[in-house]
């Protein structure tokens, strides 16, 4: 039994701005299932959208991610973050993050759906800074203890305690080295543990994004909304040895063209705001010149940018495309969409707030109004900085409660298996089918496949995890049915295209747009 004030799972951006904003007389747990830099905030390229330039204004930032979030966005939340902007990207900036800067100033650029240049960023490998120098602050705080290489199994719920209640007490957690499940008790829990693009065959996300957070709450009985907005990035790496490696989108906001094998410029034949339309338009447009000619991807080309521009502004890029034979400032890159970020979540306030008390969600894993259907670019790390504060002072004002005893995590009924191989095979079946049908553009009857597929694969993993010891794989794969299942659900409840979802039975807007909100 460990005991601590708040548990927080997950390390990403979130994650660690809510441990580090959190007073120093509280015990804080943060358990990551791999290690401390394994997250999509550690991967994230392209920066934070935040007001700091003269020629830009709150209203224009509220006004470009109302555009881009297609009449879903809450406007109250919207306006919340985009205000609290400039006091987070300062507090970050205090607590080391090296941001580029230009003359006297940080130097801002330019990414799809912005109209004005307001995101900062440290090259072309924001996130790996700004994790690097809150990871250093993490160390020399005693009251933050990082659990690595353990994963969340189940919410310790009033329910699990065999109580009436909507409470949250914990985790129990799996050591994945030992092999034992743990019982980490807390008065507040959150839920920091990102998307999950690993649903499908090809995603920008690492291995670590299984949906854990949006499954364990809805389990927990927390609500969850508009998972059918699933952001395809127009833009990753097309090569056979390239693992999701992601091309920015800020690489279009510098003046990268998007082409065809024989140089022909396709975008602007879809959208008036040609390379700099939103992601969705992009991916859209990508995906429908590659089926209609048989191609395996398109081509970026920022080639009439001076070479010392391209290296000064992507080294990062230029140097793995490097590795792999393409010289950037000499070659088109290839590229095509893959999955990259999860726009719904669970439901939360303006406190990071779930449904269940005691138990917060913060980051990709939360849905919170900002992104509507569409998440405009580099608004996501600004979230996560905006929710982790207030999070982290809902907490502390709540203070410290008394300490509550849960019972240990029972395995006397369970016993070993060698499940390797189905496991290996369900997921990858999931990745595949959930790609082919509740991919970019989709249909009532590719919907109802997944689903039926679905149905079975629940029925297997159910057996699984019922008479089996757990293991990091099988809280994966059941994590990710579960969440697949409710993104196939919203799916189906969406009778337009709108934003993100675009189906080909219903593809006009409905006059009222409406939340997609499943309750357990």
């Amino acid at each position: 039994m460990r005991q601590h004030d708040v548990l927080i799972i997950g390390s990403g951006l979130a994650a660690l701005t809510l441990a580090l904003s959190l007073p120093e007389n509280m015990r804080v747990a943060l358990v990551t299932k791999k290690a401390a830099a394994d997250s999509s905030s550690y991967w994230a390229q392209g920066g934070i959208a935040a007001v700091l330039g003269s020629d830009d204004s709150f209203d224009e930032h509220v006004r470009d991610t109302l555009v881009a979030g297609a009449g879903l966005c809450d406007e109250a939340a919207v306006r919340h973050v985009v205000e609290s902007a400039p006091a987070a990207v300062n507090w970050l900036i205090g607590q080391g993050a090296p941001f580029d800067v230009e003359g006297a100033a940080y130097h801002l650029t330019r990414e799809g759906g912005h109209s004005r240049r307001r995101v900062l960023h440290a090259a072309d490998a924001t996130g790996k800074a700004v994790q690097d120098a809150l990871l250093a602050r993490l160390s020399r705080r005693p009251n933050l203890t990082l659990y690595t290489q353990h994963i969340a199994v189940d919410l310790i719920t009033d329910r699990r305690l065999g109580r009436d209640g909507r409470r949250v007490h914990g985790a129990y957690v799996l050591d994945t080295a030992s092999g034992r499940v743990g019982t980490f008790q807390a008065n507040a829990t959150v839920l920091a543990t990102g998307g999950a693009g690993k649903a499908f065959l090809y995603t920008t996300n690492p291995d670590t994004a299984t949906g854990d957070g949006i499954a364990m709450a809805w389990r927990a009985g927390c609500r969850v909304a508009n998972l059918e907005f699933v952001q395809f990035h127009p833009t990753c790496l097309y090569h056979p040895h390239a693992k999701s490696f992601l091309i920015t989108e800020a690489m279009r906001g510098e003046g990268a063209l998007l082409r065809l094998p024989d140089g022909t410029r396709f975008m602007p034949e879809h959208d008036e705001r040609a390379e700099l339309a939103p992601r969705d338009v992009v991916a859209r447009a990508i995906d429908f010149e590659m089926k209609k000619r048989g191609l395996d991807c398109v081509y970026l080309d920022i080639t009439h940018k001076p070479a010392k521009f391209i290296v000064g502004h992507f080294p990062t890029i230029h140097a793995r495309c490097l590795e792999l034979g393409i010289d950037i400032t000499r070659e088109w890159i290839p590229v095509a969409p893959a999955a990259h970020y999860t726009c719904g979540g669970v439901l939360v306030d303006r406190d990071g707030q779930t449904d269940a008390e005691g138990l917060y969600a913060i980051g990709e894993t939360a849905c919170t109004g900002l992104h509507g259907a569409n998440r405009l670019a580099s608004n996501s790390l600004l979230e996560c900085l905006v929710y982790g504060r207030a999070a982290a002072a809902h907490i502390a004002a709540a203070g410290i409660r008394p300490e509550e005893t849960v019972p240990p995590w029972d395995e006397s009924r369970v016993t070993d298996a060698d499940e390797e191989i189905v496991i290996a095979h369900n997921w990858h079946e999931l990745r595949r089918f959930m790609w082919d049908y509740v991919g970019i553009v989709r249909t009532t009857k590719r919907l109802e496949r997944a689903a039926h597929r679905l149905a079975l694969l629940n029925e297997e993993i159910f057996e699984y995890y019922s008479n089996f010891r757990v293991s990091n794989d099988l809280i994966e794969l059941r994590n990710l049915v579960l969440t697949a299942d409710l993104i196939v659900r919203c799916a189906r409840a969406r009778l337009e295209s709108r934003g993100l979802h675009f189906s080909r039975n219903y593809p006009d807007l409905l006059a009222e747009p409406a939340n997609t909100i499943l309750i357990p």
